[in-house]
């Protein structure tokens, strides 16, 4: 299988408020960066977007390291998901937020073998930095996203 590198970030303007996600997937001496903005989210969206735009964009079964400076996608995706589906996608009988987008990572984290890396937020690694950058931009100059059209740089 190839072994990708996936570094992910989302940022939001305001919280609700636009918000954009980026995502830089590297393969030996390729880079591919994919971003959105959107009119209307959340920065936990955003970060669960960025990850879910990644995963949707490699065709093939693969070993992925996954890095985000995201507590909440790092949690979720180690901690919580799997006792989610198990009890009905509820926590304390209350639907979990952002459900659908939850749904749609657990079924792409099915699809390779990917292991998750935790990085401090904006402390030097250059690619987590890059993806904020982009991230930003991005939410300031929201697309037709919210129907459904990605925009892939």
């Amino acid at each position: 299988m190839k072994k990708i590198q996936i570094y992910s970030d989302g940022s939001c303007l305001g919280n609700p408020g636009p918000g954009g996600c980026t995502a830089i997937l590297k393969y030996k001496k390729y880079k591919k960066i994919i971003t959105s903005g959107f009119f209307l989210t959340t920065n936990n969206r955003m970060e669960l977007m960025a990850a879910i735009l990644a995963l949707k964009a490699i065709k093939e079964k693969c070993n992925i390291d996954f890095y985000t400076d995201s507590n909440y996608l790092y949690k979720g995706i180690l901690k919580w998901i799997y006792d989610w589906k198990n009890k009905k996608w509820k926590k304390n009988n209350k639907m979990i937020k952002n459900i659908d987008l939850w749904k749609k990572l657990y079924f792409l984290i099915q699809l390779h073998k990917i292991k998750w890396f935790l990085l401090k937020s904006h402390k030097g690694n250059l690619y987590n930095e890059k993806c904020d950058v982009i991230a930003k931009k991005s939410a300031k100059l929201p697309t037709l996203n919210d129907i459904g059209y990605n925009k892939i740089k």
